[in-house]
């Protein structure tokens, strides 16, 4: 199954209503094969609360069928943060709750 920029988009809403406020935008590259490919851009460049916004969208990509991997061209998701990702979706998966779930 496919997924668009629209629904890519519209699955991180939330951290998109505060880049919004700060002037950073979520350039959808391609969704090729599920693999995302993204960039944080505009007020994003520079920032040092970039790399926990990566966090935030990939955990939030990273819970929906369709997608595969979720790349950021820019490098904005450094490899322990992916990994920290990885380790607790997997961990909510083997307690059988759904990612994100507070229980």
């Amino acid at each position: 199954m496919a997924i668009t920029a629209e629904e890519i988009l519209a699955e991180i809403g939330p951290v998109q209503e505060v880049l919004d406020q700060h002037d950073g935008i979520v350039n959808v590259m391609d969704t090729s094969d599920g693999n995302i490919m993204l960039s944080l851009e505009g007020g994003c460049t520079g920032c040092s609360s970039t790399p926990m916004t990566a966090m935030q969208i990939y955990y939030s990509l990273m819970k929906l069928e369709a997608v595969n991997d979720v790349i950021f061209v820019n490098g904005e998701l450094p490899e322990y943060m992916r990994n920290f990702i990885n380790q607790k979706m997997a961990k909510e998966a083997e307690d059988g709750k759904e990612p994100g779930e507070i229980v």
